[in-house]
């Protein structure tokens, strides 16, 4: 008789910590871990142009999280097999050719991902099960107090709802050891075959905080944040920031990827707060961490209609001037800049760049998105997504109103210009003031007036002068 075998799918669950695909109510006698790069993420988002839905920023921060894994499945007596290609079919083929007994797979978001999930079911034959599990969510769907299907239109009932009746998964332990490879094909290829010359794309230096991919880098953050820097006594006040490593737990990478997971989060400040007390500030990361549930339970309910009823329009010249940097408004084009340079971006600069694709210069808001999509190292499909129609106006809690007054932000979060001279230098030679916001009014001759110049800006600025000079 063959020994049992069990294959596990992995796609954002690359810890071997608090993750439930390795904690086995039968232990298998072998298993076989395995990733699969879908090829459709090397395919281009926009109609007509070359770069991938996954670019070089994430790219590397996901090998650099599949390397890490695999050392620690290897410490376990496992391994990691990694794959490109379409993974309904990669995954179906393992599984008949090593004749397995089970396929364990975590419930995903992605319209994309639930969909294969599904054709990967109808693909096994009847003698291997498909086992689908929850992971990377604070509260389990079985334990939430509505179903799916009567998710809350918005965040604040939803977390009203949550916060009474439910309470938080706890993480698991990591396994101490793992059933052995089974006799197959093993195999790691290095990044330059999957994207050749971006392979050797480096993040810019003046990035606040250097990203590293894995569960050990994301751990030592988590620690490094809570413990070391006690950044839940002050989270709340300074999640606004722009320049530096600490205004924010800056954990999202690691999220994104399941190398750590909410509960670890979690469960770090409450620990924090049990030595230091509780406070509006450390229960604000627990608050964003539950809007992140959120998120992930809208996709699954809403599915390919997240994405919009028709197809991808276009890149128009505003999108093109704005993705690039070159709207000619030094605070956008600053954080524009910090994304492709970094892959990260602040939640605050995100906000006020969506804010004025969309509603400024009147572009497709999925363009945004699958542009942030492309650049984005933490990025996940259902908070990239659900984020950009929140900020649209569309989707679930639709409203019209959501309008960020991007030359009024930059005022308020960058007064002095030290975030768009950091990015921007030139500005740098400018006072140390609203100069460095709007060059062109100081310095026409050298700065040409931004792309669009809406009417609330001119509201604006007439209603400061006159609460400055009275």
């Amino acid at each position: 008789m063959s020994p049992t075998l069990d294959i596990i799918w992995l796609h954002n669950e690359l810890r071997v910590a608090d993750n439930p695909l390795l904690h086995f109510e039968k232990l298998p006698e072998q298993l076989l871990c395995v990733y699969v790069l879908d090829q459709r993420w090397l395919q281009a988002p926009f109609p007509g142009e070359t770069p991938a839905r996954i670019g070089p920023a994430r790219l590397r921060f996901l090998w650099q999280s599949l390397i890490e894994l695999r050392g620690e499945l290897l410490r376990r007596g496992s391994d990691l097999l990694v794959r490109i290609g379409s993974p309904v079919e990669e995954v179906a083929v393992l599984a008949q050719q090593l004749n397995a007994q089970y396929v364990r797979v975590a419930e995903q978001s992605g319209a994309d991902e639930t969909a294969d999930i599904k054709a990967l079911k109808a693909e096994l034959p009847d003698n291997i099960e498909l086992d689908v599990v929850e992971s990377g969510v604070l509260i389990d769907r079985e334990r939430l107090p509505f179903s799916l299907e009567e998710l809350p239109s918005s965040f604040s009932a939803f977390r009203r709802h949550v916060e009474a009746h439910c309470t938080l998964n706890a993480p698991l332990p990591a396994p101490v050891t793992l059933p052995p490879w089974p006799e197959a094909s093993r195999g790691f290829p290095a990044l330059q075959k999957v994207c050749g010359v971006t392979a050797a794309w480096q993040p810019d230096e003046r990035q606040g905080l250097a990203y590293a991919g894995g569960e050990a880098a994301g751990l030592e953050r988590l620690e490094d944040y809570v413990c070391k820097q006690d950044g839940p006594a002050s989270y709340k006040q300074t999640r606004n920031g722009l320049l530096g490593s600490n205004f924010s737990t800056r954990l999202s990478p690691w999220l994104a990827h399941g190398c750590i997971s909410p509960s670890q989060v979690h469960q770090k400040v409450k620990a924090w707060e049990a030595k230091h007390g509780s406070s509006e500030s450390s229960y604000w990361i627990t608050f964003e961490l539950l809007w992140r549930d959120y998120f992930h339970r809208a996709a699954q309910r809403e599915g390919a209609a997240m994405f919009g009823s028709h197809e991808l329009p276009k890149p128009c010249a505003y999108f093109t001037a704005w993705r690039e940097g070159n709207t000619g408004l030094p605070f956008v084009d600053a954080a524009m800049l910090e994304l492709r340079l970094t892959g990260w971006i602040s939640n605050r600069a995100r906000q006020n760049v969506a804010s004025f694709l969309v509603k400024d210069l009147g572009v497709d808001w999925r363009l945004g998105a699958a542009w942030f999509e492309h650049c984005l190292i933490d990025y996940d499909v259902a908070s990239n997504w659900g984020n950009w129609r929140y900020m649209a106006g569309v989707g679930r809690d639709p409203r019209q109103d959501r309008y960020f007054n991007v030359l009024k932000q930059a005022g308020h979060y960058d007064p002095k210009g030290c975030y768009v001279a950091n990015w921007l230098p030139a500005l740098g030679e400018l006072p140390c003031d609203l100069a460095r916001q709007q060059p062109w009014r100081v310095l026409p001759e050298s700065f040409a007036p931004p792309v669009v110049e809406p009417d609330a800006w001119q509201r604006w600025l007439i209603d400061n002068a006159r609460a400055t000079h009275p």
